[in-house]
């Protein structure tokens, strides 16, 4: 598998954690559940956003290096 589709698999992951999260958060009556899985989905949140941007700097690299020229 390449680096890329590892990448992409990563952050399909976390986003289904992050969804799981939000899931949880909505399913449970408990006043401190609820607080921990927002607490952990925006921490994903986050996360996510920092993942990205590492997915797009790789992206943009391997285009730089299949098209030098452009």
């Amino acid at each position: 598998m390449s680096v890329g589709k590892q990448l992409h698999q990563t952050l399909a992951s976390l986003r289904g954690a992050k969804a799981d999260m939000e899931t949880y958060a909505l399913s449970t009556e408990d006043k401190n559940a609820q607080k921990m899985y927002t607490d952990y989905d925006q921490q994903l949140e986050n996360l996510i956003n920092s993942f990205e941007g590492r997915v797009n700097y790789v992206e943009d690299l391997w285009i730089t290096i299949l098209n030098p020229l452009e």
